[in-house]
């Protein structure tokens, strides 16, 4: 059996490509599978990332998925656990990020963990404990609107002490800017005060390299994908070209949005801006039910169809703040992301039967979706187009198709995003 030397739990499919992306670009051979395997690795790599879909879905079934993602992942030989949230740390009062801390403290034994979203790269940063998206604090990012997980307050000491049984305390930016041996110190101190999980303060790729030898010697590590760029170094693994190699591309090209992040929002404007050929989803026109649903994915292929060629399409429900807020007045914040999802999963699935090669996915519920409804267990991390945004392949299932996907974060994503992707792919 292959020994795996990083164990990675992430909780949803985007965020898990993202990571994957930084320890591919420190040199890490690694593998992405679609939830957790039934099956030994049988493949020369370095780190094994476990998707799951468990950011929004009870606390107790978040546990349970991401224990049974940690037990394969030590069978795997896993020196190290790595569970992996949101760069906007997206969460209630009731979890899922504190629940599922807990429960692999205490699978792996650990007193003491770290946790912080920072992610200078795509402009996440924490200062005296506090979450920044670009300049604005997190409560002014837009993140206060999320349909799923409002974030209104960006104190992360505040927003994690409801979730977990443990003490949370500060390794603020004096320490983290003096190193690694201070970083150890501060450890040390936090678990001589009985704090189990500390919010480390970052605001440059400087601070997340200081921060990494000082965790060599932790059994977990929670954090965004950010923490990742700094790890592969304590396993003595040094960048390489040969990591982020993929088979080529070929086929038709689509874009899915189903975000109504404000990053997406722009992309989308800016794609149909340029002259991109689009088609949008109304998510009121879903509220009749499954006639409702099988009527507007025939309307978007009867679209498609004809447009799949050289140029890519966009098929997309992304919205502004009042439009979702209006749908989910109508339909209800969870029956509204449902039907949007079950759309988009089901256009893939034709999209991908008809031809098309290679396919964005933006949003994290909705990559979940559509890689399932693809069937596609395993993914081969390849080149960034974006921080925190790779291209990947993989099989389709039952078909045995070969496809090339980005699977994009709401949040991630320069403005040209849905056209740059793909130049990225072919370059000119």
């Amino acid at each position: 059996m292959k020994q795996v030397l990083l164990g990675c739990i992430a909780d949803d499919f985007t965020g898990a490509t993202d990571l994957a992306n930084n320890l591919v670009r420190a040199g890490m051979r690694v593998l992405q599978t679609i939830g957790v395997p039934d099956s030994p690795v049988d493949l020369a790599i370095d780190a094994v990332v476990v998707s799951l879909k468990s950011r929004t879905i009870p606390p107790g079934e978040a546990v349970k998925q991401s224990l049974d993602a940690c037990t394969w992942l030590r069978e795997q030989g896993a020196k190290q656990i790595y569970f992996k949230y949101c760069s906007t740390f997206d969460s209630t009062a009731q979890g899922n990020i504190g629940p599922v801390i807990d429960a692999l403290m205490r699978a792996l034994g650990a007193d003491f963990t770290i946790a912080t979203p920072a992610f200078p790269d795509v402009g996440r940063t924490v200062f005296k404990g506090h979450l920044f998206v670009g300049d604005v604090l997190l409560n002014e990012s837009g993140m206060q609107n999320h349909p799923l997980t409002p974030m209104k307050d960006p104190n992360l000491l505040r927003v994690l002490a409801p979730q977990t049984s443990h003490s949370v305390g500060l390794i603020d930016y004096a320490v983290v800017a003096q190193g690694a041996d201070a970083i150890r110190a501060r450890i040390a101190e936090l678990r001589q005060q009985g704090i189990g999980i500390g919010i480390v303060d970052a605001i440059s790729n400087a601070d997340l390299y200081r921060l990494a030898p000082a965790l060599a010697e932790l059994p977990l590590v929670t954090a965004g994908s950010g923490v990742a760029i700094g790890l592969p170094a304590n396993f003595s693994i040094e960048p390489n070209s040969q990591a982020a190699l993929l088979p080529p591309a070929s086929g038709p090209r689509a874009i899915l949005s189903g975000s109504c992040s404000r990053a997406t929002q722009a992309q989308v404007e800016d794609f149909v801006a340029k002259g991109g050929q689009s088609y949008r989803i109304d998510p009121l026109a879903l509220g009749e039910g499954l006639a409702a649903i099988d009527v507007e994915v025939k309307r978007a292929l009867d679209w498609a169809h004809p447009k799949l060629g050289d140029q890519p399409i966009l098929i997309y429900s992304t919205a502004a703040p009042e439009v979702l807020q209006t749908v989910q007045n109508h339909l209800g914040v969870e029956q509204a992301g449902a039907m949007v999802e079950t759309v988009l999963a089901r256009i893939a699935q034709d999209l991908v039967e008809a031809g098309v090669g290679q396919l964005i996915v933006a949003g994290g519920e909705t990559s979940g979706a559509v890689v399932q409804a693809l069937g596609m267990t395993q993914l081969q991390i390849g080149p960034q187009i974006d921080p925190g945004v790779p291209w990947c392949a993989g099989m389709t299932h039952p078909s045995g198709k070969r496809i090339h996907v980005a699977l994009k974060s709401g949040n991630f994503g320069q403005t040209d995003f849905f056209t740059q992707a793909f130049n990225r792919m072919h370059p000119q």
